[in-house]
């Protein structure tokens, strides 16, 4: 054990003085460390957990990049087929990190009832599409299953279905207009009501009602290898423009390809700012601690000139010194460190779990509890993010003890 590390470990258990004037002002800072800490992974918690969320949401109703003819111009509506019959299709090997490819077809309908009617978007899905983030979602009956023989399967919103009147196991018809003659004719489909999801996402919901892609295809005179386009998803969402652009290269001349985030990018503008409030928060949180911390140290200096001057008139270096108090402020950094994350983590855990925190306005945020995201790399890297830079904060102060001298530092009351 160095010297140094021996003086501040006295120091730190108190053997130095039995009184301490240091003690609360070392106590408020230990806490403004743990209560900084725990706003921290409260700010990167919730803020990652609800971009993570909404992005899960819009991935669900698009996939993260869709592939489609040039003549569609970006329309919610499927008006020019594109052939089954593609390398890529019905498994994408020809780039990596695709985990799921699947054909769909969207048209434009009106639901009409004995009292009301509804304009919606229907969304033609098939076998191979993944129904995974729907279970989630689903509220009542069950998900529509599109193999064998074409049913009349719909999965509809709760929104849709409330302002329909509608419920699971109720039949409606809905118009579609034809290809040839949209203003005087229109096709006719007779559905029934088998699954009612929620997504929370009110733009979506109010639009989309799923249903078997082979009456989109023989409404638009499709053949069987014919569809609107393609729904790729991938493992990670932050390589979603890099494999845009591999997969652009990989698909043919008359195909186009583009991103959630273009289609939507307001949204995606919006929780891009989420990383702006979670930087400026962090910042906030660690100047707090670290000018409480930089408090203490200089009450501890104050305390201990005599020591100081003690130790300078035995010929220790001024750096051995200053090391001995950098390494009591280490451990009171990491003291609060470890009463913030132990909180912080646990608020975190109980939130994930029980949702027991909600968004006054759900509406606002398309969810209604604050969802958590908890990434152990990221909470270790915040951690010794803080550790460092609030010792980085300390050195200046710190250097306060080259300037006392031992003569008047061992005459100093």
């Amino acid at each position: 054990m160095n010297f140094e590390f021996y003086i501040a470990k006295r120091l730190i258990t108190g053997k130095e003085h039995k009184i301490s004037i240091s003690a609360p002002i070392i106590k408020i800072a230990i806490a403004a460390i743990a209560i900084g800490i725990v706003m921290m992974l409260i700010a990167i918690g919730t803020g990652v957990g609800l971009k993570v969320k909404i992005r899960e949401k819009v991935t669900a109703f698009n996939g993260h990049i869709q592939i489609s003819n040039y003549d569609n111009n970006n329309s919610d509506v499927s008006v020019v087929p594109v052939s089954k019959n593609q390398e890529f299709y019905p498994e994408f090997k020809l780039v990596n990190g695709v985990a799921h490819i699947q054909a769909v077809a969207n048209k434009a309908g009106i639901i009409r009832t004995e009292d009301t009617f509804e304009g919606f978007i229907a969304k033609g899905v098939g076998a191979d599409y993944d129904w995974h983030a729907f279970t989630e979602y689903l509220v009542a009956g069950d998900l529509p299953k599109y193999k064998g023989e074409v049913n009349e399967d719909v999965l509809m919103s709760r929104i849709m279905a409330d302002r329909l009147q509608l419920k699971v196991g109720d039949s409606f018809f809905a118009l579609f207009p034809k290809e040839d003659d949209p203003l005087t004719t229109a096709n006719q489909r007779k559905f029934k009501v088998t699954g009612i999801y929620d997504s929370g996402f009110e733009e979506f919901d109010g639009l989309y009602i799923f249903v078997d892609i082979r009456h989109v295809q023989r409404m638009n005179k499709w053949g069987e290898d014919q569809v609107g386009n393609f729904e790729v998803f991938l493992d990670r969402f932050d390589e979603i423009d890099d494999k845009s652009k591999e997969i652009y290269g990989k698909t043919l001349s008359n195909l186009d390809t583009g991103t959630i985030k273009d289609k939507y990018y307001k949204i995606f503008e919006w929780i891009g700012l989420f990383d702006f409030n979670i930087a400026l928060i962090i910042g906030i949180m660690i100047i707090v601690g670290g000018i409480n911390m930089i408090t203490a140290l200089l009450v501890l200096i104050l305390e201990r000139t005599q020591m100081i001057g003690i130790l300078k008139a035995l010929g220790t270096p001024n750096w051995s010194i200053r090391k001995i108090f950098l390494y009591n402020a280490t451990y009171l950094i990491g003291v609060g460190l470890f009463w913030g994350n132990l909180l912080g983590l646990t608020l975190l855990l109980l939130q994930q779990r029980y949702h027991f925190l909600k968004f006054p306005n759900p509406k606002e945020y398309y969810i209604d509890y604050i969802p958590v995201s908890i990434d152990l790399p990221m909470v270790l890297l915040l951690n010794i993010g803080v550790l460092l830079l609030c010792l980085l904060m300390l050195l200046l102060p710190s250097y306060i003890i080259t300037k006392i001298t031992p003569v008047k530092a061992i005459k100093f009351e």
